[in-house]
């Protein structure tokens, strides 16, 4: 890909739809379909003709919103134009504005302005991602997939795809790592159940069970993304070693009672026995309102 093909694609969205080195010309034209000539025009176009999107990487749409917006659209009428490539003579496909799009069928339009365009696949993509994005309209997974995609399919470098989308590499890199995560944890990323500060903590546990538990454990007890972190370093932290000593062997029936407790507690419980019976257990506790949830657990 030229150098001038990509500073073009990194200004944004409004670069690429006016760069006319970037589209691809459509050959067939219909006297009496609109023109695509001036890039700023806005035509009218029936409902009916206009499909939607297949690159669109957003899939959650919010049923209330869309129906408060179909409100405001009967109304004010689509006061923004949708964005639509021409296919043929009377067949467009969304660019971008599918939210718009979906409100004005609600609304009972017939038909909507739009800004008609000429584009190939790749720009297509591109154009959906950057439009959902710079709009902040998609959940941490769906950006996640978005920036693989567009890695995967418009083979581009995280760097370079930095420069699509004006973000660092660092967030980019961020955002792909959450796809590691365990599909129940991206489920609860994507249904807004935590935060991807909360799933940045969970990151930094090599073992998918940990990560589950933890994560289950952050859900139960509404843990802010600062009490997730203190789990976590609590959690990875190692045993202290006294005079090197080996540590006792541990019995079967010793590491089940721990197990079941930390189960229980939702945090890492140490059971200490003498061969005389005796013992003790340790419940560690990372604050004063954790504290608080183990005596609550407790019955205290």
């Amino acid at each position: 890909m030229s150098t001038e093909k990509r500073n073009a694609l990194g200004r944004g969205l409004s670069a690429l739809l006016n760069d006319s080195e970037n589209v691809q010309q459509n050959k067939s034209h219909v006297s009496n379909a609109p023109e695509v000539n001036n890039p700023g025009s806005v035509n009218e176009i029936k409902l009916a003709e206009i499909e939607t999107n297949p690159f669109q990487p957003r899939t959650d749409f919010d049923q209330q919103a869309l129906a408060e917006l179909a409100d405001s659209i009967k109304l004010q009428g689509l006061i923004q134009p949708i964005t639509v490539r021409r296919m043929s003579a009377h067949s467009y496909q969304l660019i971008s504005g599918e939210r718009r799009f979906r409100a004005s069928k609600l609304a009972g339009l017939t038909q909507v302005p739009a800004y008609i365009r000429t584009a190939n696949d790749q720009q297509m993509l591109e154009m959906a991602l950057i439009e959902n994005i710079q709009r902040e309209n998609l959940n941490a997974i769906e950006v996640a997939l978005s920036f693989q995609r567009m890695i995967e399919e418009c083979n581009l470098k995280q760097e370079e795809l930095g420069d699509r989308v004006s973000k660092n590499r660092s967030t980019v890199t961020n955002y792909l790592r959450l796809l590691r995560l365990p599909p129940a944890v991206q489920a609860s990323v994507r249904d807004g159940q935590i935060s991807m500060g909360h799933a940045k903590a969970l990151l930094t546990l090599e073992d998918p069970t940990q990560q589950i538990f933890y994560h289950q454990h952050i859900i139960k007890q509404g843990l802010s993304v600062r009490m997730t972190e203190d789990l976590v370093r609590n959690a990875q932290r190692p045993p202290v070693k006294k005079d090197d000593k080996k540590p006792e062997p541990v019995s079967f029936q010793v590491q089940k009672i721990q197990d079941d407790l930390a189960s229980k507690f939702s945090t890492r419980v140490k059971l200490k026995v003498s061969s005389q019976g005796k013992g003790t257990i340790e419940i560690p506790f990372l604050s004063q309102e954790d504290l608080g949830r183990i005596l609550e657990i407790m019955d205290w």
